[in-house]
């Protein structure tokens, strides 16, 4: 079963910044709530690159491969999710605003994992993905906003 996720977050910064910010795969750590990220193969800022993730708190937790499989700076990245835990697509689209703003869409197709058991527990485990998601979004924003992360 696929589910279809997607969150936006308003960023007071250009496309170019935002995209930038965003795309800097070895910080997302400092705004994705228990995540660190690395480049794998690759440069990171190009289609085939492959970027690695690991989710959880020390030992415990999963890995969440990816493949670059679009890149269009500074308004689009995809990536296939190809873990044994996280697979799927992902988009993370970046539209330009008025008065130098950005909006970043973050929305994925994610196959739930365990079979009849990771159905029955999505409902359960929804709120608390999405809930995390959304305060990781605000952090990236306002990070940006404040010149904390790279552009």
């Amino acid at each position: 079963m696929t589910v279809h996720l997607s969150l936006d977050v308003l960023v007071n910064a250009p496309p170019e910044s935002v995209f930038d910010a965003f795309t800097q795969w070895s910080e997302q750590g400092e705004w994705m709530t228990g995540t660190r990220v690395e480049v794998r193969r690759g440069d990171g800022q190009s289609p085939h690159s492959e970027i690695a993730g690991w989710t959880g708190l020390g030992p415990l937790g999963f890995s969440d491969t990816m493949t670059i499989t679009r890149w269009e700076p500074p308004y689009r990245v995809d990536v296939e999710h190809t873990g044994s835990v996280v697979r799927g697509t992902g988009t993370m689209q970046v539209l330009a605003l008025p008065d130098g703003r950005s909006r970043l869409v973050w929305s994925e197709g994610l196959e739930l994992p365990l079979g009849a058991v990771g159905r029955a527990g999505w409902p359960l485990a929804k709120p608390a993905f999405m809930a995390g998601a959304k305060r990781s979004l605000r952090k990236f924003a306002s990070l940006v906003e404040t010149g904390t992360l790279p552009r």
